[in-house]
């Protein structure tokens, strides 16, 4: 049976949305927000973007003329939640609560799962999420960060990672579940995993924690600096925070995080009409460089986890639209396995695919407790 599915895919700087008849899109759209955009929600609760995206959601099928009746379920990515088992999931009240306040993190991911349930309950239909970012799978080893008061958590793009790893190891006719392989996702936000038999037994932090800096975030620093600047008076908790996610990685060396924008003007010289960029040309270069070298030393680190044993490394989000990125990397990782790039992210078609098996099957859908 041909299934009507609304799939919603907020990112931090994004939203990924596609309505589809049966496994044929109506739509397909990425819309991007700028710094200037999500400005004025800066310090706020995520949930403050609701009306924001909502609008721009209902705004496209009333474009496309597809009335909410028709709409059999509504699935969103994932958020912050307590740790779960991958799989498919009811939005239920409980899970709207902890979405909503933020129990586990305020991160744009959250809107998934909030998003599905507010459209499906004009809609009249279920709304789902599928392998959220907390899926935890870390091996105990993995979790121990030398400060026990500290753990090391699992928060990474499990849709998006699951999903290529699977894809790529299909096409070699082997199991997912049979193989080892590493896979960064790396778009606003980057988590580096290291997947073994199914599992992902590390991973980097892709929220605000250890891992590369990202276009908005920081990734890890040097901690006795942070320290410092934590007790220095200079900056409010709010304004740390936003350096670690917001206003860290690309922004705060180069004034944008579109990595596209200052590859055009690392080659050309020249800034876009309106262009954020406040740096040089030569100091754009070196930021740019310097995010790629820590993608690659991440993806170093994961094939030290996996005993050099490693089948393949894949590479995917958005940031794999560059030309030079995924070459860089490339360059830096092909000697420990054959690399594999797919640019953007295959996260929609993931979607979908949970939803329509959640709607076949009922009995696979998971209640959040």
């Amino acid at each position: 049976m041909a299934y009507n599915i609304l799939v919603i895919n907020p990112g931090s700087t994004s939203d990924d949305i596609g309505y589809y008849r049966g496994n044929k899109p109506v739509f397909e759209v990425t819309v991007r927000y700028s710094i200037t955009d999500l400005e004025p929600y800066e310090g706020q609760n995520v949930t403050a973007q609701l009306p924001l995206r909502r609008k721009l959601i209902l705004d496209y099928l009333l474009d496309h003329q597809i009335p909410l009746k028709e709409i059999d379920a509504v699935i969103g990515r994932g958020g912050l939640l307590h740790a779960l088992e991958g799989g498919v999931y009811a939005v239920n009240e409980k899970m709207m609560k902890d979405l909503t306040v933020g129990s586990y993190g305020n991160h744009a991911s959250n809107l998934g799962g909030i998003l599905a349930k507010d459209i499906a309950k004009y809609a009249g239909c279920p709304s789902y999420i599928a392998n959220p970012v907390i899926v935890d799978e870390l091996e105990p080893v993995a979790r121990l960060s030398g400060m026990p008061e500290n753990p090391r958590i699992s928060i990474f793009h499990a849709l998006s990672q699951k999903l290529v790893a699977r894809l790529i190891a299909g096409k070699s006719g082997k199991p997912y579940e049979k193989m080892n392989c590493i896979v960064c996702h790396a778009g606003g936000g980057v988590s580096v995993g290291a997947h073994k038999q199914g599992r992902v037994v590390d991973v980097t932090n892709g929220y605000e924690g250890d891992g590369p800096m990202t276009p908005q975030r920081s990734g890890i620093t040097p901690n006795a600096g942070l320290v410092q600047m934590c007790f220095s008076g200079k900056y409010t908790e709010r304004e740390i925070r936003l350096k670690l996610r917001g206003k860290g990685g690309l922004v705060a060396y180069t004034g944008t995080s579109d990595a596209k924008e200052l590859e055009e003007f690392i080659t050309t010289g020249k800034k876009r009409p309106g262009s954020l960029i406040t740096c040089s040309r030569e100091e754009a270069k070196l930021a740019l460089e310097a995010l790629v070298y820590q993608l690659a030393k991440a993806i170093g680190e994961m094939a030290v986890v996996l005993e050099g044993k490693v089948e393949f490394i894949a590479l995917t989000g958005g940031l794999m639209h560059s030309k030079y990125i995924p070459q860089k990397i490339s360059q830096y990782t092909g000697w420990i396995a054959p690399v594999y790039v797919f640019p953007g992210s295959e996260e929609k078609d993931a979607l979908r695919d949970a939803a329509e098996r959640a709607l076949e099957n009922p009995k696979i859908v998971k209640q959040y407790n």
